[in-house]
């Protein structure tokens, strides 16, 4: 029995001044027939031991496994404080008014004055999805007038040398239906959700690509 080598524990080790030393495997390189005769050799009870403790004490796996004493004690399971800081539990049989308020307050600060002016445009931004629910309420741009958008976009892409289709399905009727309804709904001050509007996965898949073709495109 070799003498045990006690490591540092992981809070007290400085990684700045730690480095990685290499270790040279020695062990055959084995291919083909001589592999399989290898493997039958090793099968074997009494020699094939005798064969993987030479190569084990050979490469310090013995000194790695067995003769080193680790101070943490071993974790079976990944550990998570129990509250992780900035988040909130929300009851789920808790009314539909609070579970909103809850969840308003865990977004981070909006400020619409940063990313519009007027009717112009910004320069090159990533639209997201309170970029949309802002624009709808503030009437700066309607569900129907984004859903020709990117009907235009998906359906130009059929067009190309090497057609790309942008969604696995695609109805241009049915998504100028959902329009219609999203615009009539925020029109009359109802719509179905704070942030979650209709159409707002298809928007936000192809808000980026489409946004910056109207861009250049003036």
């Amino acid at each position: 029995m070799g003498k045990k080598r006690v490591m540092v524990p992981a809070k007290e080790l400085d990684l700045l001044t730690v480095k990685y030393e290499k270790e040279t495997i020695q062990a055959p390189h084995l291919t083909g027939s001589i592999l399989k005769l290898f493997v039958r050799i090793i099968e074997i009870p009494i020699i094939g031991s005798l064969i993987i403790s030479f190569m084990k004490k050979e490469n310090n796996m013995v000194e790695m496994l067995q003769n080193t004493e680790i101070p943490e004690k071993p974790m079976f399971k990944p550990e998570f404080p129990p509250q992780e800081p900035s988040v909130v539990i929300v009851d789920e049989e808790g009314k539909p008014t609070d579970r909103v308020e809850s969840a308003l307050k865990c977004l981070p600060h909006y400020d619409p004055a940063s990313c519009w002016s007027g009717d112009t445009l910004p320069s090159f931004r990533y639209w997201k999805i309170r970029d949309f629910a802002y624009a709808y309420r503030s009437k700066l741009v309607t569900p129907s007038k984004i859903a020709e958008q990117i009907i235009t976009l998906v359906e130009g892409c059929k067009y190309h040398k090497a057609p790309t289709p942008l969604l696995i399905s695609f109805d241009a009727e049915d998504i100028r239906k959902q329009a219609t309804a999203s615009t009539q709904r925020f029109k009359e001050g109802n719509p179905l959700s704070i942030f979650i509007v209709p159409l707002i996965c298809l928007s936000f898949c192809l808000s980026d690509i489409n946004l910056v073709k109207l861009e250049h495109s003036g």
